[in-house]
C-alpha cells in the first residue's frame, strides 16, 4: 500500500522534507506506529486509534489495558508512547528548570501547549518565578466545565506565597479550541493582578491555549 502513495506524501518523507509542523496527527501517530497490521495500512492504523480515543490527547490519556488492547498497539509499542511522551516533557521541562530566566514566549507556548490542550474541561494553571523570573514550580490550581473553571483569587495568593514566588504566568484552555480571551478572562485576571499586587507578586502574562495556538494577555496589551 505504501508503495502507491508519491514519495513526497509519505509520512515520513514528508516531515523530513517540510519539517513535522506539516503532518496531520494521524501521519504523526503512523510514523510511530512504522507498520499497519493484517494487510490494514498504517494511516488507516493511526486514524481508528485517533478516532477510538478522541485525539492524540485521548490517546495518551486513555487507560493503559484499553490503548494496550486496540489494535495496532500491544504493550511494546504502548511502552515506546509513553516512553516518547515523557522525553518530550522532560524536554520542554528541561528548558526552564535549567536555571534560565523565562524570557522566550514561544517555549512557554509550547511548554503550556503540551501541558493543557486537549483537556475536555477547563483547567487554570499557574507557572511561578523567581526574582530572576526562572521557574519555580507549575501547578493546575482549578478545574471546571467544558464551559470554565472558577477561579479564587485568595487561592492563587496563598499557592503563590507558598512557593515564594516574585512573579507568576496564568494559563487556562479552552476546550472549544478557540483561544480568544472571554470578558470573564478578562475580569479574573484584573482581580488576581490586583490581588497579588498587594504582597507584591507580579502577573507577567496570561495564557489561553486553544488547538492551534496560545492566546498571550501581555502581547495583546490586556495586562
Amino acid at each position: 500500500m505504501k508503495s502507491q502513495w508519491p514519495k513526497s506524501e509519505r509520512p515520513r518523507e514528508k516531515l523530513l522534507a517540510r519539517g513535522p509542523a506539516f503532518l496531520t496527527d494521524t501521519e504523526l501517530l503512523a510514523i510511530f506506529l512504522s507498520t499497519g497490521v493484517r494487510g490494514i495500512p498504517v494511516l488507516q492504523v493511526a486514524e481508528e486509534l485517533l478516532a477510538t480515543f478522541g485525539g492524540v490527547r485521548g490517546l495518551l490519556e486513555a487507560d493503559s489495558r484499553q490503548v494496550m488492547n486496540a489494535r495496532g498497539v500491544g504493550p511494546a509499542r504502548y511502552a515506546q508512547l509513553r516512553a516518547a511522551l515523557e522525553i518530550t516533557e522532560r524536554y520542554l521541562k528541561a528548558g526552564f528548570e535549567r536555571g534560565d530566566a523565562i524570557t522566550d514566549p514561544d517555549s512557554t507556548r509550547r511548554y503550556l501547549m503540551t501541558r493543557l490542550r486537549g483537556y475536555s474541561r477547563e483547567v487554570f494553571a499557574c507557572m511561578y518565578l523567581d526574582n530572576q523570573h526562572r521557574l519555580i514550580e507549575y501547578e493546575e490550581l482549578f478545574f471546571g466545565t467544558i464551559d470554565g473553571a472558577s477561579v479564587h483569587p485568595r487561592e492563587v495568593v496563598k499557592r503563590a506565597l507558598g512557593h515564594n514566588a516574585a512573579a507568576v504566568i496564568f494559563a487556562h484552555n479552552h476546550p472549544s479550541g478557540i483561544a480568544e480571551p472571554s470578558q470573564a478572562d478578562q475580569r479574573i485576571t484584573e482581580r488576581l493582578k490586583s490581588s497579588l499586587l498587594l504582597v507584591d507578586i507580579r502577573v507577567l502574562d496570561h495564557m489561553i491555549v486553544g488547538d492551534q495556538e496560545v492566546m498571550s494577555f501581555a502581547e495583546r496589551g490586556l495586562l
